[in-house]
C-alpha cells in the first residue's frame, strides 16, 4: 500500500502544489482553472485525482496541501474520500489536508447527510469548507481561498504556519458529535 507522506519530497523554492482528490471530474477541472487564473507569487501546481494512492511517479512535485472534495449528492463521492484517507500518512494532518463539501445548497436532492461530512472532518482534525461548486462566484472565491491557504501551506507567506492557519479554520468541537 503507498502512502502519501508530506515529506517525501524537497520542497520548491517558488513551487506550490495543490492536490484535489475527489469524483466529480468536471467541477474538480472548474475549480483547477479558476485557481490557476489566480494572482499568486508562487509557481502555481494543481493535480487532479478521483482518489490515492497515486503513481510512485519520481517527477511528481512534492504536495502541500490535499483538498478533499465530497459531493453530497454522491454516496460515492464519500466512499472514494474514505478510502483515499488510508493512503495518506498522519503528518499530513498537522496543517496540509482540508476538506471541502460541495452540494449542500440543494439539500432535497443529498444522499449524504451534511454532519457526515462534518464528523469525517472532526475525526481527522481537518478543517471543513463548504462551497457550491456549480456557482461561478462562489467557485471563483473558493478557489482565492485554496490559492492563499496553498501559498502559507507551502510556506510562501512569512508568519503564519499551516498549522497555525488550519486551527483557525478548524470548527470549535461540538457536543452534538
Amino acid at each position: 500500500m503507498s502512502v502519501l507522506r508530506p515529506m517525501d519530497k524537497l520542497p520548491d523554492l517558488n513551487g506550490a502544489t495543490i492536490l484535489l482528490v475527489g469524483t466529480e471530474d468536471a467541477l474538480l477541472q472548474q475549480l483547477a482553472e479558476s485557481m490557476l487564473r489566480n494572482d499568486c507569487a508562487s509557481d502555481l501546481r494543481v493535480h487532479l485525482t478521483n482518489s490515492l494512492p497515486l503513481s510512485s511517479d519520481v517527477s511528481r512535485p512534492r504536495i502541500d496541501l490535499i483538498v478533499f472534495v465530497i459531493n453530497l449528492h454522491s454516496k460515492y463521492s464519500l466512499q472514494k474520500v474514505e478510502e483515499s484517507l488510508n493512503h495518506v500518512d498522519s503528518r499530513f494532518f498537522l496543517g496540509k489536508v482540508c476538506f471541502l463539501v460541495t452540494g449542500a445548497g440543494r439539500e432535497s436532492h443529498c444522499s449524504i447527510h451534511r454532519n457526515t461530512a462534518v464528523k469525517l472532518a472532526h475525526t481527522y482534525r481537518s478543517p471543513l469548507l463548504f462551497c457550491d461548486l456549480e456557482v461561478e462566484s462562489f467557485r471563483a472565491t473558493m478557489a482565492q481561498r485554496l490559492v492563499r491557504m496553498l501559498q502559507i501551506c507551502a510556506g510562501h507567506v512569512p508568519g503564519v504556519s499551516a498549522l497555525n492557519l488550519m486551527s483557525l479554520l478548524r470548527s470549535p468541537p461540538s457536543k452534538e458529535l
